[in-house]
C-alpha cells in the first residue's frame, strides 16, 4: 500500500485530507461518495464517516470493500483496524431488514436472522407498527405504517431495504421529444438507477439538468405524476420544460398554487400550497389523492418543509423521486429524506460535470472588508444576536459592490442580499431593479426574462432567487449577505452561475465578508459546501480590488 497519500484516517472515523497533495482532488472525489466534509480551512480538510453516509453509498451501489479500497488507496498510514471493522459492520446492516409484499398482499418485515428481529421488536414504537408474526423471521406490518416503520428502524441503526413495490398509478403516455437535444449519459444513468429501484434521490449540480432527469423518469414510468416545487416561478419553469421537451400538451399539465387550482394528469404544485392551513387543518391534502399518482417528484428535496415529511410517510406506495444539488439540510433531517423519499440513487460531483463541459467553470472569491473604527466599536458593544446583522450589512460593503459591478461591466450580474433595507440601498446605489418576496409573480417573471435577454444586466435579489430559477447567462454573483452559515444556500447561489453560457464567459462568485466578525465565521461554514464539490476560495482584500 502506498504510504504517501493525501489522507490520514483516524480511529474516531474522521479523515484528514492534505489539500496541497497532488492526489487531493482525486481523493476528495472518491471520498465524497461516503464521507461528509466537516471543516475546510486552507491546508487540511476534515471529513467524517457517518452511518447515514455509508448507507446512502451502499444504496447507490457502493459496498464496504469499495469504500475501504478508497481509504487504502489514498491513506498515508495504515487504516485503523477499528475503522475497518466499523465500516464493514455498518454497511452490512443495510438490507438485513427487508420490507416486502407477501403473496396475499400483506406488507411484511423480514429479518436476515432472529437476533436482529428480536432487537427491533423489543422497541415499543416499532412493536406498535407490527401486526402479527408470520414465520420465524417475518412480521406483518400495519398497512399504513410503511413510512413510519422505516423512520423508526433508521433511528435504531437498522435501515430497511424497501422492496414492497409501488402502485403503477393511472397509466398516461409520456414520451420525450429529443429534437436537437438528448439526455446526457449521466442523466440516463440517473434515470435508470431511479427506475430500477422505484424511489430515491438524484444529486446533481444546479445547471446539470435535474429537471431533465425528472422528465426522463416520467417518460420511463408513463403514469400520472405529481411534481412538488419550491415556488410558483419554479412551477411555471417546469411547465415550460415539460411542454417543450415531451409529448404532453397544455391540457395535460396543470398548476396547483396559490393562484391556480388545476388537477391534470401531470400536476405541478408548490410546497407552500400543500402545507397551507385553514382552521388548523391542511386545506389542500385532497391533492395527494386527487388522482391515482404513479410518481411523485420532489424538486429541491433538501428544502422539503417539515410538514411534508409527515404527508410523505403516507405516500410510500407511490414512486418517489427527489432532485437536489445537495443532501445537506440545515435542520438535520437528512435521515427523513433517506427513509421517506428514499436513499441516494445517483450522485455526480460538480467538478466532474464541469470537466465534461456541461456546467460552466467557476472561480470563487471571498472579499474581506475592514470595518471602520466606529463600526468596530458598535459591533463589539452589541448583543450576540445583533452582531451578524451589523457585520452582514456593513456600509463598507456598498463601495466594494460598486467596484465589482464596474469590473464586470457588460456581464449579467446578480447582487444577492438577505435584508430588505440592504437590498433597497443596493438597488438605489446601483440604479438596478430589485426582486424580493414582495415582488409579484408576474413582475418576477418579467425581470427574470429581461435579465435573460440582456435588457437588464444587474439585478438585486433576495433569497427568493436561490431556488429553481433559470438564469443561464448570469456570469457574476456578488453575495453581500446570507442566511448565517447555510451550505444549502451556498449551493443554490453558486448554482445560479453554473449553467453553460452562450457568451462562453466563465463564472465568478464573490462573497463579501466583514473581517474578524461572525460574518467571517459563518463564511467558513458555507465554504464547506464548495470544498466538498472541489471548489476553493481565493481570499482577496477589498483594498486590492481597485488596483
Amino acid at each position: 500500500m502506498p504510504q504517501n497519500g493525501p489522507l490520514i484516517v483516524q480511529s474516531d472515523r474522521t479523515v484528514l485530507l492534505e489539500v496541497a497533495h497532488p492526489d487531493a482532488d482525486n481523493a476528495r472525489h472518491d471520498l465524497a461518495v461516503f464521507a461528509e466534509l466537516e471543516r475546510a480551512p486552507e491546508h487540511i480538510h476534515t471529513y467524517r464517516i457517518t452511518r447515514l453516509g455509508l448507507w446512502n453509498a451502499r444504496a447507490a451501489g457502493h459496498d464496504a470493500a469499495d469504500m475501504l479500497a478508497t481509504l487504502e488507496r489514498y491513506s498515508k498510514f495504515a487504516i485503523p483496524q477499528s475503522v475497518v471493522v466499523d465500516i464493514t459492520e455498518t454497511v452490512g446492516r443495510y438490507g438485513r431488514l427487508r420490507i416486502e409484499r407477501a403473496d396475499d398482499g400483506a406488507l411484511t418485515l423480514t429479518a436476515s436472522d432472529a437476533a436482529v428481529l428480536n432487537e427491533i421488536t423489543r422497541a415499543r414504537k416499532i412493536a406498535a407498527l407490527l401486526f402479527e408474526k408470520r414465520g420465524e423471521h417475518t412480521f406483518v406490518v400495519q398497512a399504513w405504517a410503511r413510512g413510519e416503520l422505516k423512520q423508526e428502524l433508521l433511528k435504531l441503526g437498522w435501515p430497511a431495504e424497501d422492496l414492497a413495490g409501488y402502485t403503477p398509478g393511472t397509466p398516461h403516455d409520456i414520451e420525450l421529444v429529443e429534437s436537437g437535444w438528448g439526455l446526457r449519459d449521466y442523466q440516463h444513468k440517473a434515470v435508470s438507477n431511479f427506475t430500477a429501484n422505484g424511489s430515491g434521490v438524484v444529486v446533481l449540480p444546479c445547471g446539470a439538468g435535474k429537471t431533465l432527469v425528472g422528465l426522463g423518469a416520467m417518460a420511463a414510468v408513463k403514469t400520472t405524476t405529481l411534481i412538488l416545487v419550491t415556488n410558483t416561478v419554479s412551477a411555471r419553469q417546469w411547465r415550460t420544460e415539460i411542454l417543450a421537451r415531451t409529448t404532453l400538451t397544455a391540457d395535460e399539465v396543470g398548476e396547483y398554487s396559490g393562484q391556480v387550482k388545476e388537477v391534470r394528469p401531470v400536476t405541478i404544485a408548490t410546497y407552500q400550497i400543500l402545507t397551507a392551513k385553514r382552521r388548523g387543518e391542511y386545506a389542500h391534502l385532497a391533492l395527494l389523492n386527487a388522482l391515482d399518482w404513479g410518481l411523485v417528484i420532489y424538486d429541491e428535496v433538501h428544502l422539503l418543509p417539515a410538514p411534508v415529511f409527515k404527508l410523505t410517510a403516507e405516500l410510500q406506495a407511490r414512486r418517489r423521486l427527489g432532485l437536489t444539488a445537495t443532501l445537506v439540510r440545515e435542520d438535520g433531517r437528512e435521515g427523513d429524506v433517506f427513509s421517506l423519499i428514499g436513499p441516494k440513487r445517483f450522485d455526480a460531483p460538480w467538478k466532474e460535470i464541469e470537466a465534461q463541459g456541461f456546467i460552466s467553470p467557476a472561480s470563487c472569491y471571498e472579499v474581506r472588508i475592514d470595518l471602520p473604527e466606529h463600526e468596530r466599536l458598535e459591533y463589539a458593544a452589541s448583543a450576540d444576536d445583533e452582531r451578524y446583522r451589523l457585520a452582514a450589512t456593513a456600509p463598507a460593503k456598498l463601495g466594494v459592490v460598486k467596484e465589482l459591478v464596474a469590473k464586470h461591466a457588460g456581464e449579467r450580474i446578480l447582487v444577492i442580499g438577505q435584508y430588505l433595507d440592504q437590498i433597497d440601498e443596493l438597488a438605489d446605489a446601483l440604479g438596478a431593479p430589485k426582486l424580493t418576496g414582495a415582488t409579484s409573480i408576474d413582475e418576477r417573471e418579467r425581470l427574470y426574462q429581461a435579465f435573460r435577454e440582456g435588457s437588464i444586466t444587474v439585478l438585486v435579489v433576495s433569497k427568493v432567487a436561490n431556488f429553481s430559477v433559470d438564469l443561464p447567462e448570469a456570469t457574476v454573483a456578488i453575495q453581500v449577505s446570507g442566511s448565517f452559515g447555510s451550505r444549502q444556500e451556498e449551493a443554490q447561489r453558486l448554482g445560479r452561475l453554473l449553467r453553460p453560457k452562450e457568451s462562453g464567459l466563465p463564472a465568478n462568485f464573490y462573497t463579501l465578508v466583514a473581517r474578524d466578525t461572525v460574518d467571517q465565521d459563518f463564511a467558513q461554514n458555507r465554504q464547506r459546501f464548495l470544498a466538498e464539490q472541489g471548489y476553493s476560495y481565493t481570499i482577496l482584500d477589498a483594498t486590492s480590488l481597485a488596483a
